[in-house]
C-alpha cells in the first residue's frame, strides 16, 4: 500500500512499481486518472483515519507499506504524519504487516526547528517503537524531471529577470528523485535490511544560490544582476505564502519553509551510498544528462505568473462587483435604461450582476473553487458580451471598448484555468 501516491514522491514511486510488475493500492486524497494494470485506487483523507479500525479494511491483502504522503504545514499535518500513522501501525500489528517503509525529512532527528520537524520527528518515534521491520528515509530537498513544491520554487527563481540571494539561508544536499525513488522500492522488498534509519543526501553541499544558479544554467538563461534581499522583504515574502495558504493555495514558501531553509538540509549520505552500492549523483551531472525543455522553460517562467493572475483576476471580478454597487451604479442603470430595460428589471439586472462578480471573484481566490469560479468567469463573460450587444449594440465602436475588453479577459481566465493545476 502506496501512501501519497498521487504526490510527487509518491507519483513516481508508483510509476516504478508499476513497471516492475508490483501490485499496489495506491492511496491519494483524490482518486488519480491512471488506469495501470495492478494498481488498485482508494481515495482516503489520511488526517481523519485516527484509529486502528479505520486502517483494517484498507491492510486487506497488503504486506508492505510505503508512506510517501506528507504536509509542509496546516491545520492537519500533526494528524497526517502522528496521529494518523500510529493507528496504521497499531493496524499493522493487527493485520501481520510486517514490512513500513516511511519518508521522513532530513534533520527531523537533530533538532526541531518548526512545527513540520517536530511531528516528523515524533512520526519516526512513533514508528520505531513497533516491533515491525521499518525502514527510515531521510532526504534532503527532492529534485526531478517534474517539478513541484520546492523544485518548482527553485525552477522558478532560476527565471527571474534578477537572481534573488535570500539572507540567512542555510546549505542544500539536493538529492535526485529517481535515486530516493530506487531506494523506496529496493527497501521495499521482503528480505531487504530492516530497523534502519539514514539520510538521503547528495553528495555536495551547495548555497541555495548556487542551486538556483545551476537551475538557470540548465535552463539556458544568461547570468541575470544579483540582489541580496532584505530582511524585512524576505520575511514579507514567507509571510505572503502563509497568506496563500489560508486560501488553501500549496505554495512551498512560509513560515515553516522559511525556519527549513535557515537550518538547511544537510545530512551524511555515507550509509545510504553503503546499502545502495553507488555514490549519489551530484546536481550538475544529473541536470547535464537531461537538458531542458521549451516546456521546462515555460513552466519556469510562469511559475510566479500564476499567483499574479490568481490575485489580479480575483481582485478584478470581486472590484467589478463593488464598484457596479457603488460609484458606478447610475452609470449602470443608463447603460441598461438606454437599452431599453425596465427600471424595476434594470436595477435587479445591476444587484444581480454585480453579486455574481463579487462571488466569482471571491472563489478564484480559494483553491478549492477556483477551477469552478473561473469557468463561471469565462461563462458570465461571454453572456455580458451576448447581453451588450442585443441591449447596446453601439459599445462595440464605443473608443473605450467595454466589449472589445471582454476577450483578453476571457483569455487570462482560460491561462489561468490551466494554471491551477500544480500536480
Amino acid at each position: 500500500m502506496l501512501l501519497g501516491a498521487g504526490g510527487f514522491i509518491g507519483g513516481a514511486v508508483l510509476a516504478r512499481f508499476v513497471v516492475d510488475g508490483i501490485d499496489v493500492r495506491a492511496v491519494a486524497r483524490r482518486r488519480a486518472l491512471s488506469t495501470a494494470a495492478g494498481v488498485e485506487w482508494r481515495a482516503l483523507d489520511i488526517a481523519t483515519l485516527l484509529e486502528p479500525k479505520d486502517w483494517l479494511p484498507h491492510l486487506e491483502g497488503v504486506d508492505t507499506i510505503v508512506n510517501c504522503a506528507g504536509v509542509l504545514q496546516g491545520a492537519e499535518s500533526r494528524a497526517v504524519h502522528v496521529d494518523s500513522m500510529q493507528a496504521l501501525y497499531a493496524a499493522c500489528a493487527r493485520a501481520g504487516v510486517r514490512r513500513v517503509v516511511l519518508v521522513s525529512a532530513i534533520g527531523a532527528e537533530r533538532g526541531a526547528v518548526s512545527e513540520y520537524s517536530v511531528e516528523k520527528a515524533a512520526g519516526e518515534q512513533a514508528l520505531m517503537s513497533t516491533s515491525l521491520d521499518w525502514v527510515i528515509l531521510r532526504p534532503s530537498v527532492v529534485v526531478g524531471r517534474a517539478a513541484y513544491g520546492g523544485t518548482a520554487l527553485l525552477r522558478g527563481l532560476a527565471a527571474l529577470p534578477v537572481t534573488l540571494e535570500f539572507p540567512d539561508t542555510g546549505p542544500l544536499q539536493v538529492v535526485q528523485l529517481d535515486e530516493l525513488v530506487a531506494t523506496i522500492v529496493a527497501l521495499s522488498r521482503p528480505g531487504a535490511p530492516a530497523r534502519i534509519a539514514f539520510d538521503v543526501a547528495g553528495p555536495e553541499r551547495l548555497p541555495f544560490s548556487a542551486v538556483v544558479d545551476a537551475f538557470r544554467e540548465w535552463l539556458r538563461l544568461p547570468p541575470a544582476p544579483r540582489w541580496r534581499v532584505p530582511r524585512v522583504l524576505a520575511a514579507l515574502s514567507f509571510r505572503l505564502g502563509d497568506f496563500a495558504r489560508a486560501f488553501g493555495w500549496r505554495s512551498p514558501a512560509g513560515s515553516v519553509s522559511r525556519r527549513e531553509l535557515e537550518r538547511g538540509a544537510v545530512g551524511d549520505p555515507t550509509q545510504w551510498q553503503t546499502i545502495m552500492g553507488a555514490p549519489p549523483t551530484s546536481l550538475a551531472a544529473a541536470l547535464a544528462r537531461e537538458p531542458a525543455s521549451v516546456q521546462e522553460r515555460r513552466f519556469a517562467r510562469l511559475y510566479f505568473l500564476k499567483p499574479i493572475a490568481i490575485a489580479v483576476l480575483a481582485l478584478f471580478w470581486i472590484g467589478t462587483g463593488l464598484v457596479s454597487l457603488g460609484p458606478g451604479w447610475e452609470q449602470g442603470l443608463q447603460y441598461l435604461r438606454a437599452g431599453g430595460v425596465p427600471g424595476g428589471l434594470a436595477e435587479a439586472a445591476a444587484i444581480a450582476g454585480a453579486f455574481a462578480d463579487i462571488a466569482i471573484g471571491i472563489g478564484i481566490a480559494f483553491r478549492r473553487t477556483a477551477r469552478r469560479a473561473l469557468v463561471a468567469a469565462i461563462a458570465l463573460s461571454v453572456l455580458y458580451m451576448i447581453a451588450g450587444t442585443f441591449v447596446l449594440p453601439q459599445l462595440w465602436l464605443d473608443p473605450l471598448g467595454p466589449l472589445l475588453k471582454v476577450w483578453p479577459i476571457v483569455v487570462l481566465c482560460a491561462i489561468a484555468l490551466v494554471l491551477v493545476e500544480d500536480r
